[in-house]
């Protein structure tokens, strides 16, 4: 309860968006007024000259800041009560009545007007969706300015922030429902509609949900409240899909709040919705895969794996990494390698979530690609064999279940075999859980009826080098009592 009364006075601070570069989003502990917000519009002014500009900048109109309620809101008709021709006019003045916002801390306060621009939302959405008349330009650009004035604001600070405490793990937060939602879901299912509207030209609506208006959407995504979250990564996946203009501009946006994520805040809402739709993207990639997406895997994704509430959004992560390996089946070597270095030392829960992906990947790659990575993946793979914590041994035993791995390892074994072997032994010799001893022995008899000749050799060759660790203890050790006796006599 604390935490929520704290955040309904703190609110985390708009970004001016004049270059198109990203910024972290920064949280701070004042209330800000939203009236610098600006969108830039292609061709809202002729007397501009693109020739001097890049072509993503255009011309900027200010949007008005929201309009607190000071008056009283006018009750208008619906639209099948207005002659056609009306229409647009009626559409124009309901745009007008739901740019007034509310504060919604007060769940008493002002009931009327708030249910009135409620049913004036319900009403656009359904003008939108039924296509009962083509809208105008003019209210084209005025209702993207009314959606920006109600969805574009600053978003409450996270838990930890109110509290100044980082010891808090991500997915134990309890997160920030948004009291405006009943009026928020009908202006992101509004704006979801003009989207995917077959109405909608693109040509004209990209005028208004320009690059500007894409970025501020990418920043909500750091929203706590998993309802605008969802409606946010449908949109966003909708504009891609339509403005193909966008679609660089988009993946290099969600490229920056990687970074960002990745090497400064380790905190973010929203990785596990923009992965899903770069699950989405790269599925679509045509091949050959361009250079640029490969190093978006290598410079984005794999570093994914490194912060420690990557548990939040590994499936979507993992779904990714997979794609871009049945893409592609020579990344699969680059992915290994990558996996390998960012794998986890004390994490127990994190190194079951790394095997599981590691099998995803396995099952996509070739002998080829497998013989380049394959000495360094099964020294990791021994270790977590012999590893304590009973799940990542029974994980790391779970690959030797898949047919496709078992093919690579068959067609590899005697570079596999004297790698993996000590720790089968160490396994069944020693492994406290049943369920592990009982896996490791299936594995043993699999490398006996694969190649009993070159089991034996590996066996012979391990039992040596143990004998030798052995002899170097007990000298040691025989090293040290002589020590000890002549400082005793010494002394």
């Amino acid at each position: 309860m604390f935490n929520k009364i704290m955040k309904r006075g703190h609110r985390k601070v708009a970004k001016s968006d004049a270059d198109y570069g990203y910024m972290p989003p920064n949280r701070s502990s004042g209330s800000v007024s939203t009236s610098d917000v600006v969108i830039n519009h292609a061709s809202r002014s002729g007397a501009v000259s693109n020739s001097h500009q890049p072509q993503h900048v255009a011309s900027a109109a200010v949007v008005p800041p929201p309009l607190p309620y000071t008056g009283t809101i006018e009750n208008l008709p619906m639209f099948r009560d207005v002659m056609v021709a009306e229409r647009q006019n009626l559409f124009l003045r309901k745009l007008q009545i739901c740019c007034f916002c509310f504060d919604f801390s007060e769940t008493l306060k002002m009931l009327r007007e708030k249910e009135i621009k409620r049913r004036t939302l319900a009403e656009l959405v359904d003008f939108i969706q039924s296509g009962s008349g083509k809208i105008t330009e003019s209210n084209q650009e005025e209702m993207v300015k009314m959606i920006s004035v109600n969805i574009f604001r600053c978003l409450p600070p996270a838990s930890h922030e109110n509290t100044g405490s980082e010891t808090t793990e991500p997915e134990e937060e309890e997160p920030y429902l948004e009291p405006s939602w009943p009026h928020l879901q009908l202006v992101y299912e509004l704006l979801l509609r003009y989207v995917v509207s077959s109405d909608t030209d693109t040509k004209v609506a990209k005028r208004y949900i320009d690059h500007s208006f894409v970025l501020k959407l990418l920043q909500l995504f750091d929203s706590e409240d998993p309802r605008e979250r969802e409606y946010l990564k449908t949109i966003l996946h909708r504009i891609y899909g339509k403005f193909m203009v966008h679609r660089p501009f988009i993946r290099k946006a969600i490229n920056n709040i990687f970074y960002g994520f990745i090497y400064e805040t380790e905190r973010h809402s929203g990785i596990a919705e923009l992965l899903e739709i770069l699950g989405s993207i790269i599925n679509g990639f045509a091949l050959p895969m361009k250079e640029e997406h490969k190093l978006f895997l290598v410079r984005a994704l794999i570093p994914l794996h490194k912060p420690k509430p990557v548990a939040m959004y590994h499936q979507q992560l993992s779904y990714c990494i997979t794609q871009f390996v049945e893409k592609d089946y020579k990344l699969a070597d680059t992915v290994i390698r990558g996996l390998l270095k960012y794998w986890p030392l004390t994490n127990c829960l994190k190194e079951v979530l790394f095997l599981g992906e590691l099998e995803e990947v396995l099952e996509a790659t070739q002998a080829a690609e497998f013989q380049r990575c394959m000495v360094p993946l099964f020294r990791q793979i021994a270790r977590c064999l012999n590893s304590s914590h009973f799940q990542v041994a029974e994980r790391a035993l779970f690959l030797w279940n898949n047919e496709h791995i078992v093919g690579l390892i068959a067609q590899n074994r005697s570079n596999v075999l004297p790698i993996v072997i000590g720790a089968l032994e160490k396994n069944i010799q020693s492994h406290w859980n049943p369920a592990v001893h009982g896996l490791t022995v299936n594995i043993r008899k699999m490398f006996v009826e694969m190649d009993s000749e070159l089991f034996e050799e590996c066996q012979r060759q391990y039992a040596e080098r143990e004998s030798k660790i052995r002899e170097l203890e007990e000298q040691r050790e025989l090293m040290w009592q002589r020590l000890a006796a002549a400082a005793s006599h010494g002394g």
